[in-house]
C-alpha cells in the first residue's frame, strides 16, 4: 500500500479515537498511548499530530456550545477562569516530568482501573445533587473541580472523568458536572495546545499537512457527535457503564503486556 495513503488511514483512525474518547470519562490520552503502540508516526510528528487532533475535538465543543458560551454572564466566566488556574500552575511545574515518567501502558492500565472503581463507588453512594445549574456553583467549588482536574495530567485518568466525578462528589448534578467539564476543557486544552505548539518548530511538508488535516477533521466531527450524545445520555443515565469499561480495558491491557 502507498505509504502516504497508509498515513492518511492512520490519521483517520487516531482522529476517530481522539474524537470518541476526549469527552467521555475514559481518557483520550490513555487510548492514544495504547493505540500508538500499534500504529503511529515518528515521535516528533506524533507529538504535533496529537495536539492538532485535540484542537479538532475542542473546537467541536466551541461549535456545540457557541450560543450558550457567549450568553454567559461575567460570573460564569470567572468561575471557569478560577477552575482553570490550578491546571495552569501545576501543569507549568509538573507536566514535562509526568510526560517523561508516566506516559506508558502500565500507568494507563493502573489509572483506568482506579478511575473505573472510583466511578462505581461515587455512583453507588451519590446523594441528591445540591447544584442544579452552573450559576449555583460557588467559586470555591469551581476551584476545587479545577484542582481535581489536574489529576488528568496522569495518563489514563481522563480530564473529563476527573472533572465530572469531582463535580459529582462536590454536589453537582450529572448535567451540571458534564457541562462544566466541557466549559473547563476549552481554556485548559487551548492553553495546553498553544504551549505545545510553541515548543514545536519543525517545518512541515505537504503530505504532513494533509495527514494533520485528515486527523483534525475526523476528530472534530466525531467529537461533535460524542458531545451531543453525552449531553443527552447524562439526562437519563449514570456513569457506571464507563466505570465498567475502564476496569475491563485496564485488565485487558495488563494481561496483554504480561503475556506479550
Amino acid at each position: 500500500m502507498n505509504l502516504f495513503l497508509l498515513d492518511l488511514i492512520k490519521a483517520a483512525i487516531l482522529g476517530l479515537v481522539e474524537g470518541v474518547t476526549e469527552f467521555l470519562p475514559i481518557s483520550s490520552t490513555g487510548h492514544l498511548i495504547l493505540i500508538n503502540n500499534f500504529i503511529s508516526f515518528d515521535k516528533e510528528f506524533t507529538f504535533l499530530f496529537d495536539i492538532i487532533i485535540q484542537l479538532g475535538a475542542i473546537l467541536a465543543v466551541l461549535f456545540y456550545f457557541w450560543e450558550k458560551i457567549w450568553s454567559f454572564k461575567k460570573n460564569s466566566w470567572y468561575k471557569i477562569i478560577i477552575g482553570v488556574l490550578p491546571a495552569i500552575v501545576l501543569g507549568t511545574f509538573f507536566a514535562n516530568a509526568i510526560e517523561e515518567k508516566l506516559f506508558n501502558p502500565w500507568t494507563v492500565a493502573t489509572t483506568l482501573l482506579l478511575g473505573g472503581l472510583i466511578i462505581l463507588i461515587v455512583e453507588k453512594f451519590k446523594k441528591n445533587p445540591k447544584i442544579s445549574s452552573i450559576k449555583d456553583l460557588t467559586f470555591k467549588t469551581a476551584f476545587l473541580i479545577g484542582l481535581i482536574q489536574c489529576l488528568a495530567m496522569i495518563p489514563g485518568t481522563s480530564r473529563s472523568g476527573a472533572t465530572i466525578i469531582g463535580a459529582l462528589i462536590l454536589g453537582a448534578s450529572r448535567t451540571v458536572a458534564t457541562e462544566f467539564s466541557f466549559f473547563l476543557a476549552i481554556p485548559t486544552m487551548l492553553l495546553a495546545s498553544a504551549y505545545s505548539l510553541f515548543k514545536y518548530n519543525a517545518v512541515l511538508n505537504i503530505q504532513q499537512i494533509s495527514v494533520l488535516s485528515v486527523g483534525f477533521i475526523v476528530s472534530f466531527f466525531v467529537a461533535l457527535a460524542v458531545v451531543r450524545f453525552l449531553i443527552n445520555f447524562v439526562q437519563k443515565n449514570n456513569f457506571k457503564a464507563f466505570g465498567y469499561y475502564r476496569i475491563v480495558l485496564g485488565l485487558l491491557i495488563i494481561i496483554y503486556f504480561l503475556v506479550k
